[in-house]
């Protein structure tokens, strides 16, 4: 099977924790069978006596802003002040909330529609217990700020005076209400603080880290530098003496052991120290000396993995994925050929706060305290592993310090739990800033092979791409895939793609903007160096390129959402965003000086189109500065909250810069990098000025975790090779002779 960023949406899916594009599928899904029931409102919604409308927010908090954003939604159409509005999360029943997760750009587009529904249906509710008390057609009643309304009569009442009537009512289905008018919006569309950022502010606010429950014990486990290494034997009798420690264990570990590592492959080997604190547990950790069967692993390294993609490049393509016309004989009777190899490291996630999780297993019953992604997903991974009913097992969600798609893998959960029913005693398991390092998912690296055919007037009539990923033969590596339909895939009129995989002992995984975050920056570079070769303006180059009607991929029925949510690419959106940044940052007119210069780039990925500008200079010492980037994005028909849409698009921008310098190297299997020291991110003083703008449009809004991210790269390093004439092929930029100033 490949796996790709289009599959991960179906990978993730787990008992209680499924989603797909544009189709979800929750626990009460396959056993009822049909449509989901309704949602019912006052699961959502609770009305105080002096109007305050609790509303629950039901996704996981990773930074994102749901908690705010998803209760905009029901506020907006309930027809509350949001000022009199009180957030909570929700706690994990997907049964009563629908999906409950965090991660492909998905909160937007799958809770347009229900969750303002659930709104219009609580506010129906409230008229009709307002019209019953006074007699009235519920037809004459209307709604304004918290009070319904009976014109004719002059009465009216606040929600807090019907709301215990309304609860009682039979709520209507959901489909039946009436929603709003978007000209008739007052808090969708309006910029919100975020329901969080006080307690953030002051220090208040829970995290995962933060969680205390009594009588836990603290863990943290040492594990082998290379993956999947068992312990042989270690001093436990000697650690287990240390102040603070309670417990030594030795974790056999539940990997699985497929050819292939899969996106959940078990438990890991090691050892586990539980103690009084952290501190008394890491100290314990710092005196444990294992001796590891370190297996097969031992013996990868990024230099063999980057030899062997050479020798794969010379052999014959294991696997062909999608190949229409003649690209080879195109190529052999093309006015130019461009050839070109790229490649890109492995990638850590490195979220502000590492993983862990508190658990409290007791007479059989489990309680988790989590910052997961899927938290239902984590729910039946836990079951599974400890052999127990997922009904037995009640998760509450915490407030994660960072996701990028991390915690959509839930392997620190089954390692709390396991350890607290060990124990006998609940248990808080938080990883070492080196432990989350050395043992992460990691984002896949990859290998390009490419060639492009020009005829006389420089139009673009063969492409040839041999990717070289990781895996066994078609079957590829979490997140280490690329779709059949990758751009520009269709719209060239002689088309070959072909991959090769060699063995990987090693996890990955999702990082925010599944495949896309590295072969939008494969494609779109290669098609800007296509253009300097024709002699034509990328910007140009790349629209005739979009303007060619697509070659339809055999077999491939595209489903819609339903939502009416596209989750294939669409030309005139992409079309659009490159002609609102080229306007916003002065395309047409550019300088073109020695040292500076500007780059574009643009993606489709996650529902969302985003195109990019940047404005680089490279100095005598090839430091590079990115002075500003210009983003424009088309999400829909309505930016749900501005001023958070314009931070996260930002946020994501800016983390794509810092993907530009980073890697995880292997030696002798073990990952080298340990910390922010050996994995940077942009410092304050590199991150450039981002002016952010909208291409609204008449479609379903759709997310902003991840679309905006893939364009940054391609922009910036072909912004670096219009200031100096040389190509980034390589990443990270000091693969390429490149630093940042």
């Amino acid at each position: 099977m490949r796996l790709n960023r289009r599959e991960f949406l179906k990978a993730t899916a787990l008992a209680g924790g499924g989603f797909a594009l544009g189709l979800y599928r929750a626990p009460w899904a396959d056993a009822q069978g049909g449509p989901p029931p309704d949602l019912n409102p006052t699961v959502f919604i609770s009305i105080a006596k002096d109007g305050i409308a609790t509303i629950k927010a039901r996704g996981p908090e990773i930074g994102q802003g749901v908690r705010t954003m998803l209760p905009m939604m029901i506020a907006e159409e309930l027809d509350v002040e949001w000022k009199n509005v009180h957030v909570v999360q929700a706690e994990l029943d997907e049964a009563a909330y629908g999906p409950q997760f965090a991660g492909g750009s998905m909160s937007t587009p799958i809770s347009w529609n229900p969750l303002r529904q659930v709104g219009a249906a609580a506010r129906q509710m409230l008229v009709e217990a307002g019209a019953k008390k006074w007699g009235v057609p519920a037809s004459e009643c209307t709604t304004e700020a918290g009070r319904v309304m009976h014109k004719k009569s002059g009465r009216s009442e606040g929600y807090g005076a019907l709301a215990e009537a309304a609860a009682a009512l039979p709520p209507p289905a959901l489909k039946s209400v009436k929603l709003k008018n978007a000209k008739d919006y007052r808090i969708i569309g309006k910029s919100q603080i975020g329901v969080d950022m006080h307690a953030i502010a002051t220090g208040k606010a829970e995290f995962g880290i933060d969680v205390k429950v009594p009588g836990m014990l603290h863990a943290v486990i040492a594990k082998c530098p290379v993956y999947g290494g068992t312990v042989k034997s270690a001093n436990t009798d000697e650690v287990s003496r240390m102040p603070g420690v309670k417990k030594v264990i030795v974790i056999p570990g539940t990997l699985s052991n497929e050819i292939v590592v899969p996106n959940e492959p078990g438990m890991e080997p090691g050892v586990a120290i539980l103690a009084t604190t952290w501190w008394h547990a890491q100290s314990a950790r710092q005196r444990l000396r294992v001796e590891w069967d370190k297996g097969s692993g031992a013996s990868q390294s990024s230099d063999g993995f980057a030899a062997n993609a050479m020798k794969l490049f010379a052999a014959e393509p294991q696997d062909t994925i999608r190949s229409y016309g003649d690209a080879d004989g195109a190529l052999k009777t093309a006015a130019k050929v461009v050839e070109a190899k790229y490649s890109y490291p492995f990638i850590a996630h490195a979220t502000l706060e590492p993983m862990g999780t508190t658990a409290h297993f007791q007479d059989g019953k489990l309680e988790i305290w989590t910052q997961s992604q899927t938290p239902g997903g984590g729910r039946g991974l836990v079951a599974k592993a400890l052999g127990i009913d997922p009904k037995q097992i009640s998760v509450n969600m915490i407030r994660a310090g960072g996701g990028f798609g991390r915690r959509l893998m839930n392997d620190y959960m089954v390692e709390a739990a396991w350890l607290s029913r060990e124990a006998g005693a609940p248990v808080k398991l938080t990883w070492s800033r080196e432990d989350d390092m050395g043992h992460d998912a990691y984002r896949a690296g990859g290998f390009h092979s490419l060639k492009g055919g020009l005829d006389s007037s420089g139009k673009l009539i063969a492409w040839r791409q041999h990717f070289v990923t990781y895996g066994e033969g078609k079957h590829s590596a979490a997140g280490a895939g690329i779709d059949p339909l990758e751009y520009p895939s269709g719209r060239v009129p002689n088309y070959t793609l072909c991959s090769s995989a060699q063995p990987l002992k090693l996890r990955t995984g999702w990082l925010r903007a599944p495949g896309a975050n590295a072969l939008c920056w494969v494609g779109q570079s290669f098609l800007d160096e296509l253009a300097h070769e024709a002699g034509r303006d990328p910007l140009e180059f790349q629209l005739e390129v979009l303007a060619r009607e697509a070659v339809p991929l055999p077999g491939h029925v595209a489903r819609m959402g339903e939502d009416g949510a596209d989750p294939e690419l669409n030309a005139e959106r992409l079309k659009g965003v490159f002609e609102l940044v080229a306007e916003k940052s002065g395309w047409a007119n550019r300088k073109k000086e020695k040292g500076r210069g500007m780059g574009i780039a643009a993606y489709f990925c996650h529902l969302g189109y985003f195109a990019e500008v940047a404005d680089v200079s490279v100095d005598a010492n090839n430091r590079v500065t990115v002075h500003r980037i210009w983003a424009a994005g088309d999400v829909g028909r309505q930016i749900i909250n501005p001023r958070a849409a314009e931070n996260i698009t930002m946020g994501g921008i800016l983390e794509g810069l810092s993907e530009l310098g980073q890697e995880i190297t292997l030696s002798d299997g073990a990952v080298n990098q340990s910390n922010f020291n050996t994995f940077p991110f942009l410092r304050m003083r590199q991150a450039p000025p981002v002016e952010v703008f909208w291409k609204i449009t008449d479609f379903p809004p759709t997310g902003l975790g991840e679309p905006m991210l893939p364009p940054a790269l391609p922009a910036v390093t072909n912004a670096i090779f219009a200031a100096t004439g040389t190509r980034v092929r390589m990443l990270p930029l000091d693969q390429s002779g490149f630093s940042w100033a």
